[in-house]
């Protein structure tokens, strides 16, 4: 399946930038997966500074803003070919190694909760385990749009019982990783049923499993990842997978307009 995919972020400030500077995660890289036929992206208001890989292998982009600007756009856009693998990513590669992938961060530590949950996870076999485990944690998060913190970790969302697919991500994280199993964050984009427009990325989560390596698990939805979805960055957390962080001087009274449209081509 080929998908096109628009992300363009604008951002207005009612007192001008003095200085501000960006990393941009949201170029999605070439698997065994996907293929990236073109992508580019362009900055309003700023220009792109320099680009390298990070020790996850994600493609980053560093952007300034002009001085004194007063509304900033970035857009990117490009076609991806994508093909149904039951959500196997493949064998483990990059500079960082996989054990790494196993270490708890603050947003995936284990608490009571997550301990809790993992006693409940049943199956023969790490695979088996994981489905199981991606089916628990959606009936201990009930999703619902804007009842999340961006700061929650795993046990701020097991404690409140609802979250997003980012609280999701996290959670399966975080319990994958109690179980000894090497876990990482996912953003990316995934073409709805019946709907062009959307409101922002999407995360889900993947597991290192024994004779298959990466295998992808979006608990939102209740399914491994198929041609329907795109891969633009992992991390340990979302923290690593971000698709814009950075710092600014002035520019006080921020308004931010996300418009990001997937269509099948």
């Amino acid at each position: 399946m080929r998908l096109k995919v628009s992300h363009a972020t604008r951002y207005r400030f009612d007192h001008p930038v003095s200085y501000g500077l960006q990393q941009l995660r949201k170029t999605p890289r070439a698997s065994d997966a996907q293929t990236v036929l073109a992508w580019t992206t362009s900055v309003t208001g700023g220009k792109k500074e320099l680009s390298f890989d990070d020790h996850h292998g994600n493609r980053v982009e560093l952007i300034s803003f002009e001085r004194d600007v007063s509304e900033v756009v970035v857009a990117s856009e490009g076609e991806v070919e994508l093909r149904d693998t039951n959500g196997v990513v493949g064998r483990h590669a990059g500079p960082a190694p996989l054990w790494l992938y196993a270490r708890a961060t603050r947003r995936t530590q284990a608490g009571a909760g997550v301990k809790a949950l993992v006693q409940a996870v049943e199956g023969d076999g790490a695979l088996a385990r994981m489905h199981h485990l991606m089916g628990t944690v959606l009936d201990a998060v009930r999703y619902e749009v804007g009842a999340s913190d961006p700061g929650w970790g795993a046990e701020a969302a097991l404690g409140a019982g609802r979250g997003v697919c980012q609280d999701h991500a996290h959670v399966f994280i975080a319990c994958a990783r109690e179980m000894g199993v090497p876990a990482r964050y996912v953003s990316g984009y995934l073409m709805l049923d019946g709907r062009i427009q959307q409101e922002a990325m999407h995360a889900w989560a993947e597991a290192h499993v024994e004779g298959l390596g990466w295998v992808g698990f979006d608990v939102a939805n209740g399914i491994c990842p198929d041609d329907r979805y795109v891969r633009v960055a992992t991390g340990l957390d979302y923290a690593d997978a971000a698709p814009v962080i950075g710092t600014r001087i002035g520019g006080q009274g921020e308004a931010l307009d996300i418009q990001i449209q997937v269509s099948q081509q």
